[in-house]
């Protein structure tokens, strides 16, 4: 058995491109899940089945039977009695690619996994991440049916709890595998101060806090009440009493759209504050050129999805920037990912990040 640390060693390289891909077609996964949400499809397919429900209908009858299942839901007694079959394909189809993407992630992800395990190439360390991984991913499937079935019986739409802990596990996966595909590449981690370590910690930390906001606002539809900036419900601050009414008190912070709404711009302006601070210091400290510039690109990227979050908002949430708002916050997420990868500490065995294979089996 021969340890290969070289960056280009052609099993080294393929892990890197099949991790690049699985990050690529989860941010598609993310983005398509978005526009379901956006064009109120998300109910549309209302039983799970895993492996037969791969296949869409494809005679008039099982057409048929698929939009009789959809009437008996109250959001299509509420919003779209009447709907025509053409209309409810169309929503039928958003879902239906949603949750084939979603399978397919999955077979994208554990065949060249179990071929990477024969041939006998990954790390002790990288095979545990990569389960792990594996693991949070079937999770997923069921926590997203565990989310459309909030949906079934008794409300319109699915609970917005569902939908953000749905969200949030998507861009958790995501960003595992962001942070395992930069550990592949070689070289020390940068010498930055412990006071940038810890921001770009941070700045991670509350990307996630303003996405599971995010998610709330879309799941309480809050982006469509409160379209003024930046003032909002007249004034900068809420008066207390619009902000709480809602008992117990903690509901507010989840139920409220006033109340979300205003979090979700609090935490925004905290973001750019803290990666301002982050670039201001990593360009202080002489940090080292790819920390500066992991530094600049995410405060540009904040500020951009900032300027995309006031115009989505101003315009009541238009399908086109509501998913460019999305598209730019896993771009965030991204960069946050791996400017905290780049200055964190690494071990010794994770530095290299050993890819070992026989000799004789890369030819």
């Amino acid at each position: 058995m021969t340890s290969i640390s070289a960056p280009r060693t052609p099993q080294k390289r393929a892990v890197r491109w099949w991790l690049f891909s699985i990050a690529l077609l989860i941010a598609i996964l993310v983005l398509v899940g978005g526009a379901t949400r956006l064009t109120e499809s998300g109910l549309s397919i209302v039983e799970w089945k895993p492996v037969t429900g791969a296949l869409p209908p494809l005679t008039e009858a099982q057409w048929t039977q698929a939009f009789d299942a959809y009437k008996t839901i109250p959001q299509y007694r509420a919003l779209n009695a009447g709907m025509t079959l053409a209309a409810f394909q169309t929503i039928f189809w958003w879902e239906w690619s949603h949750r084939l993407l979603g399978r397919a992630i999955g077979v994208v992800y554990l065949l060249p996994f179990l071929w990477f395990l024969w041939r006998g190439g990954l790390s002790t360390e990288l095979k545990r991440r990569l389960w792990l991984i594996f693991g949070l991913g079937a999770l997923q499937g069921a926590v997203g049916w565990w989310m459309v079935a909030s949906g079934l019986s008794e409300r319109v739409e699915v609970s917005q709890y569902r939908l953000a802990t749905h969200l949030v596990l998507a861009l958790l996966i995501f960003a595992a595998v962001v942070w395992t595909l930069r550990r592949l590449t070689d070289g020390p981690s940068m010498a930055g101060s412990a006071r940038l370590k810890i921001t770009s910690a941070a700045l991670v930390a509350l990307t996630f806090v303003q996405l599971y906001l995010g998610a709330l606002v879309a799941g309480l539809r809050a982006g469509l009440v409160y379209n003024t900036w930046p003032d909002i419900d007249g004034s900068f601050i809420p008066s207390a009493a619009r902000l709480w009414f809602e008992q117990p008190w903690w509901r507010n912070l989840f139920e409220n759209t006033l109340t979300v709404q205003f979090e979700h711009r609090m935490t925004a302006y905290a973001l750019l504050a803290l990666a301002a601070f982050h670039a201001f210091d990593a360009v202080r400290s002489r940090a080292g050129t790819a920390a500066i510039n992991g530094a600049l690109w995410l405060l540009v990227a904040v500020l951009l999805q900032a300027t995309l979050g006031v115009l989505t908002l101003l315009n009541q949430v238009p399908i086109v920037l509501a998913l460019m708002h999305q598209a730019i916050a896993i771009a965030v997420l991204t960069l946050a990912v791996l400017q905290a990868e780049r200055l964190a500490a690494r071990q010794p065995e994770l530095e290299r990040q050993r890819i070992a294979a026989p000799v004789g089996r890369l030819g």
